[in-house]
C-alpha cells in the first residue's frame, strides 16, 4: 500500500514537473525563438503565443496547494508566513537584479513574489469560498485594470513595464513599481493572479493520481480554450465588438488606422495589454491581451497541457521519455534566471537554432546538475535549495513529505 502510494505521488510530482518543463521552453520560444507565424512549424509557436507565462504562473499556483496536501489541505507548518516573506523578498531582489540586465524579457520573478505574498492567506480558504474567489477573479481582475487605467496615466499607452532597482531607491520609483507590479506592467497582479487562484483551486479538487483527472483535465481543458476564443470572435464580429474598438481608435489611436490591422497595432504598443478607451477591448483575446476571454482561454490551455502531462505519466515508455523533462521543471527558478543572464550576455539571434540550443543545453545541464547532486537537497537546483536553505519551515516527517524527498532523488 504504502509502495503504491509512494509511485502515484511521484507521477504527479513528475506530470506537473514536466508540465512546468515545457511552460519555460515556451518562454524561451517567445524570448529568443523565431517570429511565430501560422506556417510550418510555426503553428507550435501561435499555440504557445502569449500562454507560456500565464501557465507557468497558473502551475505555480498548483504546486503551491499540493505542497500543502492538495485536495486534503494541512493546517500550516510552523514557519511557513516568514518563509514565505523571506522567500517572497529574494525573488523580487532577483527579478529587479535581472531586470536591470536590460536583457529585452519582461522579467517575471518580481511579480511572482507578490503573487506569492498575497496567495498566502488565500491557501487557508475552503475550497469552495478558493474556487468562488477563482472565478470572480478571471472577470473582475481585468475589468478593474481596465478600469484604473485613466486614472494611472494609462487610458491610451504606458503599459507593459517591470520594475527594476528604482523601486526601492527613490520614493518616485516605489510608487511607479507598485503601479507596475498591480495594474500596468507586464504580468500585473490583477490580471495574473487569477491564474495562481485558478492552479491553487485546481489542486484543492484534481486528485492527479487518480485516473480519470487526466481525461477530464483534458476535456475541461480544451472546452475552456474553445470557450474563451469562440466567445471573443462571437463578440467582436456578429455581435459588433471590432466595429466599436475601430472607432475607439480613429478617436484614441488615430497612428494604428495606418496599418493592416488596427487593433493589433495598437495592443503591440502596450505590450499586448489593452488600452482603457472602449469597453470592447475587453472583449478581444490577442496574446498577452490580459482580458476575461483570454485568460479563460489561456486556463483551458494550462489544464490541457497538465492533463496531458498526467496521462502520458500512466504509460511506462512515455514517463520515461518525460523524465529528462521534469528535471528541467524541478529547476525552473534557475533555468529561467540563467536564460535570462544568457540572452543578456550573448545576445543570440532569434530562430530555431538557437531555441534548441537554449532547450538542448538546459536539458543536458539540468541532468547532469541532478546526476551530480542525486541524493542531495541541492540536487533540485542551485537557486531552489539556495531558497529552501534560507527559509527553513519546522515540520515532522510524514509519509507525504518522505514521498516527496525520495521523488525527488529518483529524478536524479
Amino acid at each position: 500500500m504504502q509502495e503504491r502510494t509512494a509511485t502515484s505521488a511521484n507521477r504527479r510530482l513528475l506530470s506537473v514537473d514536466s508540465a512546468r518543463a515545457i511552460a519555460v521552453f515556451a518562454m524561451f520560444a517567445a524570448h529568443i525563438g523565431p517570429p511565430a507565424k501560422p506556417e510550418g512549424a510555426g503553428y507550435l509557436l501561435v499555440a504557445f503565443d502569449g500562454r507560456a507565462p500565464a501557465v507557468f504562473t497558473l502551475i505555480a499556483g498548483l504546486s503551491l496547494t499540493l505542497s500543502r496536501g492538495g485536495t486534503q489541505p494541512r493546517p500550516p507548518l510552523t514557519g511557513t508566513l516568514r518563509a514565505t516573506l523571506v522567500r517572497c523578498a529574494v525573488l523580487a531582489v532577483l527579478g529587479m537584479a535581472l531586470a536591470e540586465l536590460r536583457s529585452g524579457i519582461a522579467v517575471i520573478l518580481t511579480f511572482f513574489a507578490v503573487y506569492f505574498l498575497t496567495a498566502e492567506p488565500l491557501a487557508r480558504l475552503r475550497t469552495r469560498a478558493l474556487i468562488a474567489v477563482a472565478a470572480i477573479s478571471v472577470v473582475l481582475g481585468p475589468v478593474l485594470s481596465y478600469s484604473l487605467g485613466p486614472y494611472l496615466g494609462h487610458r491610451a499607452a504606458g503599459r507593459g513595464g517591470y520594475p527594476g532597482f528604482d523601486a526601492v531607491t527613490s520614493w518616485p520609483g516605489f510608487i511607479e513599481a507598485l503601479d507596475t507590479l498591480l495594474v500596468s506592467g507586464a504580468y500585473p497582479w490583477l490580471t495574473y493572479f487569477p491564474y495562481v487562484i485558478v492552479g491553487m483551486a485546481l489542486g484543492r479538487v484534481a486528485n492527479l493520481t487518480r485516473p480519470g483527472t487526466a481525461r477530464r483535465l483534458i476535456g475541461w481543458g480544451a472546452l475552456a480554450v474553445l470557450a474563451g476564443h469562440g466567445l471573443s470572435a462571437l463578440a467582436l464580429g456578429p455581435a459588433g465588438g471590432r466595429a466599436a474598438l475601430l472607432d475607439a481608435i480613429a478617436h484614441s489611436h488615430a497612428f494604428a488606422m495606418n496599418f493592416p490591422d488596427p487593433v493589433e497595432a495598437v495592443l503591440a504598443r502596450q505590450a499586448g495589454a489593452i488600452p482603457s478607451t472602449s469597453w470592447a477591448w475587453l472583449l478581444v483575446d490577442d496574446p498577452y491581451s490580459q482580458t476575461p476571454f483570454e485568460t479563460i482561454a489561456n486556463i483551458g490551455a494550462g489544464w490541457l497541457l497538465i492533463g496531458l502531462a498526467v496521462a502520458a505519466c500512466r504509460h511506462h515508455v512515455l514517463e520515461l521519455l518525460l523524465r529528462p523533462l521534469a528535471v528541467v521543471g524541478t529547476m525552473g527558478l534557475s533555468v529561467y534566471t540563467l536564460h535570462v543572464l544568457a540572452r543578456a550576455e550573448l545576445q543570440p539571434q532569434h530562430g530555431w537554432p538557437t531555441l534548441g540550443a537554449f532547450c538542448g543545453v538546459s536539458l543536458v545541464g539540468c541532468a547532469i546538475w541532478a546526476y551530480a547532486f542525486r541524493g542531495t537537497s541541492l540536487g533540485r537546483g542551485p537557486l531552489e535549495w539556495a531558497l529552501q536553505t534560507i527559509t527553513p519551515v519546522r515540520k515532522a516527517p510524514t509519509p507525504e513529505s518522505r514521498t516527496t524527498q525520495e521523488s525527488l532523488t529518483l529524478r536524479g
